[in-house]
């Protein structure tokens, strides 16, 4: 009775070591459990600067797959919603770090702190949280953008004009740079915002805001968008009205459209931006920080850039797809 009591113990030893040695693969081409993975939560977007953002993060992920065997997902989503089911998709998958870029700052607050509860470090992108949630947050210096052209504006109008603002959707980036804008105006009186409403970020949308607007006001001086597809639209709108009183555009992130206008005298004369290339530093922080190493900064702020027809040479770039 002994001896078949010692033959099934080491039976079941041998069982469990078996099962020991081979836990870190699968059945499916011997993949180890341990296998890094990221999670990247993204905005939909097929052109313009996210467009350039969206191709930037697969890229930079691809890259990182080939050289170090990092896995990914990416996800892409039109509305809060979306991107709130997409980033539980990817806890329930167990990614090790995500990389966010939310699509409004307030909707994706709770997100961001659920993935902290998670205990998944979190790069968050572009537009930033309203509490601590992010591990490191990589951003554009917005509110810098917004003060340099709200600098332009009082230079260019002589301190004195009718001004309008086309805004981003609810987020830091639309609060930032409208802010730096109205705060480096305000010590002019004779500048005054007739209008101010949102384009999205949508070219088509700011079309529609833009024609309400231009039938509301008889006069208005310059116009300030927060984004280089915003400024397209407004600019269909206003040849569209065959409006004359216009003097100038303005738009915010280095499309090659606005770039090409700029360079036949036409009515946007300066655009400021930073790079959507941007993502690629949260791609690889993140998979630094899967690796085990903790990131050498919380906050990373990219420069605002002024670039007029002065200096649009050395941004322009025939073949960029933004």
């Amino acid at each position: 009775m002994l001896k078949k009591f010692l033959i099934l113990c080491l039976s079941l030893v041998a069982i469990f070591s078996l099962a020991a040695c081979s836990g870190g693969t699968n059945s499916e081409g011997g993949k180890k459990d341990d296998t890094l993975k990221i999670g990247i939560s993204l905005p939909s977007a097929t052109h313009g600067w996210m467009g350039a953002l969206i191709d930037s993060a697969e890229k930079q992920a691809k890259a990182l797959k080939e050289s170090d065997g990092i896995e990914y997902v990416m996800t892409n989503a039109a509305d809060p919603n979306k991107q709130a089911n997409d980033v539980d998709d990817l806890i329930a998958q167990g990614v090790d770090v995500i990389v966010m870029l939310p699509i409004e700052s307030a909707a994706l607050s709770p997100v961001g702190q659920k993935i902290k509860d998670a205990g998944i470090p979190l790069i968050i992108v572009d537009r930033e949280l309203e509490n601590d949630a992010a591990t490191v947050v990589i951003k554009g210096d917005n509110e810098g953008i917004g003060v340099n052209a709200g600098k332009y504006f009082v230079e260019k109008l002589n301190g004195k004009g009718k001004i309008v603002e086309i805004t981003g959707p609810p987020s830091s980036v639309t609060e930032q740079r409208g802010s730096g804008f109205k705060a480096a105006m305000e010590s002019n009186a004779g500048m005054e915002v007739v209008a101010s409403q949102s384009g999205d970020f949508s070219t088509e949308k700011s079309l529609e805001v833009m024609q309400n607007i231009l039938q509301a006001h008889p006069q208005i001086d310059a116009v300030f968008t927060q984004d280089d597809g915003m400024a397209l639209g407004v600019l269909q709108a206003i040849k569209e009205a065959k409006r004359t009183d216009i003097q100038f555009v303005t738009g915010a992130g280095g499309g090659k459209a606005v770039f090409d206008d700029m360079k036949a005298d036409g009515l946007i004369t300066a655009t400021f931006l930073y790079s959507p290339t941007m993502v690629e530093d949260a791609v690889k922080i993140a998979a630094d920080i899967a690796k085990g190493n903790d990131p050498k900064e919380s906050i990373v702020v990219k420069e605002a850039t002024q670039v007029t027809k002065e200096n649009v040479d050395e941004y322009y770039n025939a073949d960029s797809k933004f």
